[in-house]
């Protein structure tokens, strides 16, 4: 199969492109890395067009496994005539898009997680302050994915939508040709980027954290490589270099 550049180039789309979009070859099938910004339209656009091109046995998504079940429940909604669902972005854009496929959440926190954490803070010696605030950072994640498991239950259970947290607005929307969707999201990446690249993270608190949750994603695709089949991963366009980079290798 080629390589993955000629994977995104493929598509006549300004929305996909090799910054945000990767394929890698396997040898019991090809595992696509689609890098996203939470709730951007260019981002739900992108899961949308590589899904139907793609028909994968596991669509692997950034959210806790306990979250699954609540965006499960946003893909089937059709309160409106939208082909995107109106709640969960591009995680649930993806799971409607590939009503065969089995979604899967890859992200902490989960029992993996804590444990390579610990690990790495017993390891490393890290002062007392940066532990707190390291398991601090982690109840809260824990707390949303409850929050989202209740969610899903209450709107099982009910006749209204439970949505938690709250969806991310920009000055685009799905109304917008794609290339106005491309460029206001690689816009944004851009200034998100140089606002983040001056801050040194090393050795902090959200380093630990966010590095231990990678490497957590890492290993659970690994995993669903070992299957056979293919497998679209839904990730932060933050991640996706890190991810492509170990999972090549």
């Amino acid at each position: 199969m080629d390589e993955s550049p000629s994977f995104p180039e493929s598509f006549d789309d300004p929305r996909i492109t090799p910054q945000f979009c990767r394929r890698l070859p396997g040898p019991d099938g090809d595992l696509v890395l689609v890098g996203v910004v939470h709730d951007h339209p260019a981002s739900v656009a992108r899961v949308e067009r590589v899904l139907e091109r793609i028909e994968p046995e596991t669509v692997a998504l950034e959210l806790p496994a306990i979250a699954v079940p609540l965006y499960r429940v946003y893909a089937r909604d059709r309160a409106d005539d939208a082909a995107s669902p109106r709640f969960g972005g591009e995680m649930s854009a993806a799971i409607r898009a590939a009503p065969e496929a089995d979604p899967v959440g890859i992200d902490a926190p989960n029992w993996s997680f804590l444990r390579l954490l610990v690990r790495r803070l017993v390891a490393d010696r890290v002062s007392a302050g940066t532990a707190r605030r390291v398991l601090a950072s982690v109840g809260g994640a824990t707390r949303e994915a409850l929050a989202c498991r209740v969610a899903a239950t209450l709107t099982h259970a009910t006749s209204m939508t439970v949505v938690p947290g709250t969806k991310a607005e920009y000055d685009c929307d799905r109304d917008d040709s794609p290339e106005r969707q491309a460029d206001h999201e690689r816009a944004h990446v851009a200034g998100v980027q140089a606002l983040l690249g001056g801050v040194d993270t090393d050795g902090t608190a959200l380093s630990y954290r966010d590095d231990t949750r990678e490497q957590c994603m890492i290993d659970r695709l690994e995993d669903l490589r070992a299957e056979s089949g293919d497998v679209v991963a839904v990730v932060g366009v933050d991640h996706l270099e890190r991810l492509a980079t170990d999972l090549s290798s």
